[in-house]
């Protein structure tokens, strides 16, 4: 990478907008998406609208069987419907993440072997929300995320090759140190963007945590961040900030590269535990103090064992 590059990544505006991704494209090994995926099967969250619609169209396309967990049926079943005739197969599956029994049901229903798991679906609540007494933004991105990837563990160990888990985070977590102080935002004001930031940061901890304890042998489990891309949860999330940006927005598919790339390249099963960007790996950290101590890392595992641990407890 030459020094005008790495200036322009430093400024972050140059780096996360579309002309980072044009940019940084420029350095994309050729032919790496170019694959027959006619065997595979793909299960992704959030999948109707966005980063999530874009990715199982990138899939569909190659090929793949892909499972549109959506929790919202009519939304779910235009995405399908959109997506038919093509070269793959796409299902629509109903799932809400935030629900923990939802979460279970699913998992005990799953029986083909999975190539990968997308974690993409995501909220950004305007006020506090409370899902079986956990906060919303903490129920979508952390815990029933966790206790998905537990369940769907076998099914990932049956793929006849390495599987992958992909942590769908945002760059908005590099503004969010790990922190376990009041969770559920009973003794602050609520403010969505920060509970945003801080649960998106926990995903990127939990891709490394499942990585360790999960090992070499076992599916990869990555995590990654789009850069700001245009989709319908940022234009009505963060209007603001859309209307901004403006044109300088990613679209959708490539803000979703990314999540495809780890998905299917053979290059991204060699490692595990890592956060990418524009199919590289990055730090997780821009500035020194909000890298997590061993202690609080620990305490997010404990955290989501003891609020969605149940069903594992039982089996």
């Amino acid at each position: 990478m030459g020094l005008l590059d790495r200036v322009l990544d430093a400024s972050i505006y140059y780096s996360f907008d579309a002309s980072g991704f044009r940019r940084h494209a420029r350095g994309f090994v050729p032919g790496e998406l170019d694959l027959d995926l006619a065997e595979r099967c793909y299960l992704v969250t959030g999948a109707n609208s966005g980063l999530g619609f874009a990715t199982a169209e990138a899939l569909v396309d190659r090929g793949a069987t892909v499972h549109l967990a959506c929790r919202n049926p009519e939304r779910g079943a235009a995405a399908v419907e959109h997506l038919s005739g093509r070269r793959g197969t796409p299902r629509l599956s109903l799932l809400d993440v935030s629900d923990l029994a939802a979460v279970e049901a699913f998992g005990a229903s799953w029986s083909a072997p999975l190539d990968g798991l997308i974690h993409n679906a995501g909220v950004l609540p305007s006020a506090r929300e409370l899902v079986d007494g956990s906060e919303r933004t903490l129920a979508t991105h952390v815990l029933g995320p966790w206790l998905l990837t537990h369940l769907l563990r076998p099914a990932l160990e049956a793929c006849p090759r390495r599987a992958r888990v992909i942590w769908v985070s945002s760059g908005g977590m590099y503004t969010a140190r790990l922190s376990l102080d009041d969770v559920d935002w009973e003794a602050r004001d609520y403010d969505g963007v920060r509970a945003y930031a801080q649960t998106k940061r926990m995903q990127v901890v939990l891709a490394e945590l499942f990585a360790e304890r999960w090992g070499a042998e076992g599916p990869a489990v990555h995590a990654m961040h789009p850069g700001w891309a245009d989709t319908p949860g940022v234009r009505d999330a963060l209007p603001s900030f859309h209307a901004r940006l403006g044109g300088r927005l990613r679209s959708s598919a490539e803000g979703a590269d990314t999540i495809v790339w780890l998905a299917i390249a053979d290059r991204a099963a060699r490692s595990t535990g890592a956060l990418w960007f524009d199919r590289e790996p990055r730090s997780p950290y821009l500035l020194p103090g909000k890298r997590a101590d061993a202690a609080t890392r620990a305490a997010l595992w404990e955290l989501c064992e003891a609020r969605a641990g149940a069903p594992l407890r039982a089996s």
